[in-house]
């Protein structure tokens, strides 16, 4: 089964419960934070009871001395207050920022896991939006969406039995609207939601386009297709700026109406409390204290507004970072799996089949649109062995299921008579090099990117590698030598010299089996004998398969295997497979002899 995208979203309890165990490794810090929330909120309950205590008990001629201890009192209260509310503010956001950069690492940690199949579905800006701007938001709602609902329900409650305590009447007011409030900011919580994903999703499009869009500048400069781009991301933009008016409609629709339930509540407060005060059920001081909660009411509707927004966001892009990481990858270690090590090299493939189709969806693919099928091949330790054939006819994908970066859906796969699927991943993956024809390169030093092929490696041992794949003197002629900067994917180098640094990277990484994925086919013939020069000295006592379009670079190899869509068809020397006029020969005249390939019209032509 190939890993792939779920189609059912995440419960919405058990996305909280994920979104709660985040809080586990920082609970210490959660509590304090909760803490101080809590002593804001008992700070904006006492200050409408010392209010009423002063307007009925303080303001008279004798007590102004007592009336002006209560004053400094407040003022005290709110000093520490605003120290209370420095501590949320500050350490909150910093709790909320540890949990997403928890999130972030987790989120990335599981990208390595995934398979080739997966970033075969998905472009680079898509994945690049999940783990950025989908977690942006979870900060704040980390940090103030406990702090918000805790203060809000205990301002709510303590308000409600105070004013219930001072006037039933009045209470019974406060629990007819305050509801509707609460039932009002909940339902608009789906409507928030949903639209606020749909930004998000469109920010997704915006990102992939744009990094495929720097990606290819050059290729949009060649072409002089700059207006092209301009347009095709204008209408990307303009399906982002669509979503964000549909996300600030059911925000304004949600504000609007809670502006209005406020201020019908202000108003419901001083229409009851004119009437008990003429039916003599209410002083005056009393209804300037219900007034005082009434507003004391509003904060923390306002807070579970906040939090309802915060919610929306932060929640649309947790979801969409659970849909990652609940996607299973496929490729992983039994429980029974073993370390390869003290590698021979030898490698057999035993009627191995394999589908993209199938890798892709997890559907049994039919034999017809199998890229391999039947494959029968054995390569003894230390031999070199060269994959020659048509385009499409599997050569890469039988190399690159030799590391499993895709699983054989038929057959078997042995290195030294063990089952690769009984190996763990990264011994397997450690004992084996790959150079391709489609370098990457880093966007450092040269140093980093020869270090790569081992991490822990001294500097002799780079630059023993280096001189081993003919860049040294190269790397020595530029100014800052192994400290030069290459560029983004390399651009400051030349082709020969990014393919020469990817040699050296497999120097240094010293593999017993290797992979030749086409090293040299974009290359001038000066820098292919270079490079040429390099590879024979690596292959050498290495377990080597080559694959190649080029045949002047695999007619020393000790053994040539012929594939196409039907299969192996040939195998043996170059002389003989040249005599024996069958597939490998047409393609080499079709290479080296235009007339010959004009006069092949067989069911197997081959383009040059």
């Amino acid at each position: 089964m190939a890993a792939k995208s779920p189609r059912k979203r995440t419960s919405g309890a058990k996305a909280l419960a994920v979104f709660a165990s985040y809080y586990r490794p920082h609970f210490p810090l959660f509590l304090a934070d909760m803490f101080c929330a809590s002593l804001i909120a008992g700070a904006d309950l006492a200050f409408p009871v010392m209010t009423k205590y002063a307007l009925e008990k303080l303001i008279t001629p004798g007590n102004l001395k007592r009336l002006f201890i209560m004053i400094g009192f407040m003022v005290l209260l709110y000093i520490l207050r605003t120290a209370f509310s420095f501590f949320v503010t500050y350490w909150g956001h910093t709790l909320g920022a540890y949990i997403e950069a928890d999130m972030r690492r987790d989120l990335f940690a599981h990208l390595q896991k995934l398979p080739f199949s997966f970033y075969d579905n998905h472009r680079t800006g898509h994945i690049m939006s999940r783990v950025t701007n989908d977690l942006f938001e979870v900060t704040e709602l980390a940090h103030h969406g406990p702090e918000d609902l805790f203060i809000s329900l205990l301002t709510l409650l303590g308000s409600f039995l105070i004013v219930l305590f001072m006037s039933w009447e009045m209470a019974l007011v406060l629990l007819c609207l305050v509801p509707l409030m609460i039932v009002h900011t909940l339902v608009s919580r789906v409507s928030l939601m949903n639209s606020s994903r749909s930004v998000k999703e469109k920010i997704a499009e915006i990102n992939a386009s744009l990094e495929s869009s720097i990606s290819g500048a050059r290729l949009a400069k060649a072409f002089t297709n700059e207006g092209y781009e301009n347009k095709k991301f204008r209408g990307g933009n303009e399906f982002l700026k669509n979503a964000k008016k549909g996300y600030y409609k059911s925000m304004a629709d949600f504000h609007s109406k809670l502006e209005f339930m406020t201020s019908l509540l202000n108003v419901a407060v001083i229409a009851a409390g004119a009437l008990l005060i003429a039916a003599g059920r209410m002083t005056l001081p009393e209804l300037i204290t219900a007034n005082l909660f009434a507003s004391a009411f509003l904060q923390p509707i306002r807070r579970l507004q906040n939090f309802v927004e915060q919610y929306s966001t932060g929640m649309a892009g947790f979801n969409r970072f659970l849909e990652i990481m609940a996607i299973k990858p496929d490729i992983i270690d039994r429980k029974d799996a073993v370390t390869l090590s003290n590698v021979k090299g030898d490698i057999e493939y035993r009627d191995v089949g394999f589908s993209y189709s199938e890798a892709r969806n997890g559907s049994r693919d039919s034999d017809e649109n199998f890229v391999l099928k039947g494959i029968r091949l054995s390569i003894p330790a230390g031999t070199t062995v060269a994959l020659v054939g048509p385009s499409g006819g599997g050569k890469s994908t039988l190399c690159h299921l030799l590391p499993r970066f895709y699983e054989v859906q038929e057959g078997s796969i042995t290195i030294d008579g063990a089952d690769i699927r009984n190996l763990t991943l990264e011994s397997l993956r450690r004992n084996i090099g790959i150079v391709q024809q489609d370098v990457f390169l880093f966007a450092g030093t040269i140093r980093d990117n020869i270090a790569y092929g081992r991490v822990d490696a001294a500097a002799e041992e780079i630059i023993e590698a280096a001189r081993k794949a003919e860049i040294h003197e190269d790397i020595m002629a530029m100014k800052d030598g192994y400290d030069s900067i290459v560029g983004e994917r390399g651009i400051t180098l030349s082709g020969g010299q990014k393919q020469r640094i990817s040699i050296a990277r497999i120097f240094l990484k010293n593999p017993p089996i290797l992979i030749l994925d086409e090293a040299t086919s974009a290359l001038d013939s000066v820098t292919e004998f270079k490079i040429q020069q390099a590879l024979t000295e690596l292959a050498r006592g290495r377990t080597t398969l080559i694959i190649a379009h080029r045949l002047s670079t695999v007619r020393n190899a000790g053994r040539i295997v012929v594939l196409d869509d039907k299969g192996i068809r040939e195998e043996g020397r170059h002389e003989e497979l040249l005599a024996s006029g069958g597939l490998y020969s047409t393609l080499y005249h079709s290479q080296f002899s235009p007339e010959a390939s004009r006069r092949w019209q067989g069911p197997d032509s081959l383009s040059p």
